[in-house]
């Protein structure tokens, strides 16, 4: 099949479950492997939009979809212009919104949004390139050409020329959760759906991981070993939710002395002061205070694991955004 069929390609769903899709990669590799695939990325925003810069919509050649590129407005117009891309072989450059010649979709937000659809070439050395960078945790930009659609990666935070678009891939972001306690599991079971990486270390915990959680890593050895061990990059929040004074320090003075973005202690408030004057005694300067939140998570009352680990990783997503901002 060459392009999407009308006649055979599934109905568009009643419910958006493919704007619940974060990860494009699996679809991608998935959608490859049926048969050719579109790629809509969005390339211009002016005013509101619900979706930032950026975002990706991929679109098999049987009609599948995954991601989305707006708040569900555009979405099956874009799907069927996909189809066109895919039968004539050339990206093509969507307008909607305030302004557009396309009369008939309009945004509830008010804005206007430029939807770049081109056939994705290559599509597993594609996914396969983004991998590498995701595993080695590599910020990669990808450069598409307008007129063709073909692409080429290159490290790092790069800017198109007038003749290109580009989507910059940054590593997802990792909490490091340090505990074995039910907070830390329901974090670890809560953190995928937000798109967030959990590593996790249980000094001298069991030695298989809790089953049913997907995991970057599982380190059950002395917090000591562990810590030495540890990468800790920018893309990287750490918290302990170990209920252990000696633990808790010994995890917050690394993180501090890394590149962590953020830092968290579950305990009380009234252990924040003596906690501050330890670590400052180990030399951290208080300017790493900005990012040590104590206790962790949001003040949204939460008293259950899952409350407060919604309160957590909702801190950790926070955090991420206002340094993006």
């Amino acid at each position: 099949m060459s392009a999407l069929d009308p006649s055979v390609a599934p109905a568009w769903p009643a419910w958006p479950d493919y704007a619940l899709v974060e990860d494009l990669l699996p679809s991608l590799r998935a959608f490859a492997h049926a048969g050719r695939v579109a790629l809509a990325t969005l390339a211009r925003v002016d005013g509101p939009s619900p979706r930032p810069l950026g975002s990706e919509m991929a679109i098999a050649a049987d009609g599948r979809v995954a991601g989305y590129v707006s708040g569900g407005c555009v979405e099956a117009a874009v799907a069927h212009e996909a189809a066109g891309v895919l039968a004539e072989g050339r990206p093509r450059l969507l307008d909607y919104g305030v302004g557009s010649d396309v009369v008939d979709i309009q945004l509830t937000c008010g804005g206007r949004i430029g939807i770049f659809v081109r056939e994705l070439h290559e599509p597993s050395a594609y996914v396969q390139a983004l991998g590498l960078a995701r595993r080695e945790r590599r910020t990669v930009t990808t450069l598409f050409d307008a007129a063709s659609g073909r692409w080429r990666l290159e490290d790092g935070v790069q800017a198109a020329t007038a003749a290109e678009y580009a989507v910059t891939h940054r590593p997802p972001v990792r909490l490091v959760a340090v505990g074995g306690d039910p907070v830390t599991l329901a974090v670890a079971r809560l953190a995928p759906m937000l798109g967030v990486e959990v590593m996790l270390l249980r000094p001298h915990g069991p030695a298989l991981p809790p089953p049913d959680v997907t995991l970057a890593g599982y380190d059950p050895r002395a917090l000591p070993v562990a810590l030495a061990d540890l990468a800790l990059d920018d893309r990287t929040a750490v918290y302990s939710l170990s209920h252990d004074a000696e633990v808790d320090h010994a995890v917050a003075s690394r993180a501090l002395r890394s590149e962590a973005f953020a830092v968290g202690v579950l305990g009380s408030r009234n252990k924040i002061d003596a906690r501050l004057e330890r670590l400052r005694d180990e030399g951290i300067a208080d300017a790493s205070f900005t990012r040590l939140h104590l206790p962790a998570g949001l003040p949204i009352g939460a008293q259950t694991p899952h409350g407060i680990a919604l309160s957590i990783l909702a801190q950790v997503c926070q955090r991420d955004r206002a340094r993006q901002a």
